[in-house]
């Protein structure tokens, strides 16, 4: 059994969780251990913050489409059946269906600009979830070609933050004449 550890006082005042502290001892008499789960959004000191992690992701993802790299694009991806993804052609369900999406880009002779992420903010919601919004750039030549925002809904899973939703949208202006050639929309 676990149980969250919470401190027992906070600012001089007494923390509701005190009183739970002889059923604390009676738990531990039997053997069952109290352990954090989490850590209300702080990170441990070698645990880089969340947005350094999400940052991480961007990066590899960028890195992965401008090598034409599927696989590496769809790295942060969770293989779920209920990842989800929201953009110009509508809803798509799934990991498998997400990837099809992509596919077509990444064949050997699809013509796909280059891609960057910029204006990154995020927040942590609690240790497992957190969201994550920024824009993607798309340019050829040194022109941008494409913008657009999107939004993540992460999960961190075994240490590891993983997209479980991605909403995306183009920039009105910016729209690429194919908007399935968009990373994101």
């Amino acid at each position: 059994m676990r149980l969250p550890a919470r401190p027992v006082a906070r600012s001089g005042r007494t923390d509701r969780w005190a009183r739970f502290a002889p059923a604390w001892i009676v738990l531990a008499a039997f053997g069952c251990t109290i352990e954090p789960v989490g850590n209300g959004g702080e990170e441990g000191p070698d645990e880089p913050d969340f947005r350094a992690q999400i940052q991480e992701i961007l990066d590899g993802q960028a890195a992965a489409w401008n090598a034409g790299d599927l696989d590496g694009f769809m790295l942060s991806y969770e293989r779920s059946p209920e990842t989800s993804y929201i953009g110009a052609a509508g809803r798509i369900e799934g990991y498998d269906g997400i990837r099809e999406r992509y596919a077509p880009l990444f064949e050997p002779a699809a013509e796909r600009d280059s891609l960057r992420f910029t204006d990154l903010e995020t927040r942590e919601l609690d240790p497992r979830f957190g969201i994550a919004t920024a824009r993607y750039v798309l340019y050829r030549d040194g022109d941008t070609t494409s913008t657009g925002l999107f939004t993540l809904v992460l999960l961190r899973v075994e240490g590891n933050w993983i997209i479980v939703h991605d909403q995306s949208a183009a920039d009105p202006e910016s729209s690429p004449s194919d908007p399935e050639s968009s990373p994101r929309n």
